[in-house]
């Protein structure tokens, strides 16, 4: 028998049963779902995708495959998370610095935490000896950057980044303000996304952005110089 001090004043009391003693005890703690950190072993079977790269400044593309790890899979608390990243090609130029690139970033998704930081650091590292534009008039300051972007997409695939979208009235806007500048200089040419004479804009890094009504204004992103 094991006998317990009172040290307060009793206000009240109750005779417990067997069966009531049974139904008060306290209810097994739940375990908390699984994060991702480093000690994590890695499963036989990882999905992911690959994202094709393909710059004016090599004939060879660059092949980035990002494979992740599902965690608390079945339950509530499922979530998608990265856990390495390959980069291929037949170009051997870049070999030594895209292997070091590919294992310090498979380091820090393993690591756990927020991982998207990862992207801005590497869309703003800029080649020396100039960058290059994408089809679609997007301007990539270096291959670096472009890889950044790649997996910038995958963190949107798998919600780790929510995209920022324009409201339907925004889009209707730059709509109605590209068919008006078209009707007035032409349409694009050569299947080009934005009109020819069209410049870089420095929010979205598009080659989208046109005078309208004495204001430079972006048909990519909607940014304005006249607020």
């Amino acid at each position: 028998m094991t006998l317990h001090k009172i040290n307060k004043k009793i206000v009240s009391y109750k005779v417990l049963t067997k069966d009531s003693a049974e139904t008060a005890q306290p209810e097994a703690e739940k375990p908390s779902p699984e994060s991702m950190h480093e000690n994590i072993e890695r499963p036989e079977v990882l999905v992911g995708s690959t994202y094709k790269i393909k710059t004016p400044q090599s004939e060879h593309a660059l092949y980035i495959t990002i494979n992740d790890i599902i965690l608390n899979q079945g339950s509530e608390h499922e979530e998608r998370r990265p856990y390495e990243v390959f980069i291929n090609s037949k170009n051997m130029e870049h070999f030594q610095w895209v292997l070091a690139l590919t294992r310090v970033i498979s380091a820090v998704f393993r690591k756990g935490g927020d991982a998207c930081f990862l992207v801005e650091e590497l869309k703003a590292v800029f080649d020396p000896r100039g960058g290059y534009f994408k089809k679609g008039g997007v301007f990539m300051p270096s291959l670096v950057a472009e890889i950044g972007h790649a997996i910038e997409s995958h963190l949107k695939h798998i919600g780790m980044i929510q995209p920022e979208e324009m409201s339907d009235h925004q889009k209707q806007f730059l709509a109605e303000k590209r068919r008006e500048f078209e009707a007035h200089h032409g349409a694009a040419n050569n299947g080009d996304a934005f009109p020819e004479q069209a410049v870089l804009c420095t929010k979205c890094s598009t080659k989208a952005m046109v005078l309208m009504d004495g204001c430079m204004t972006c048909l990519n992103c909607g940014e304005s110089k006249c607020g």
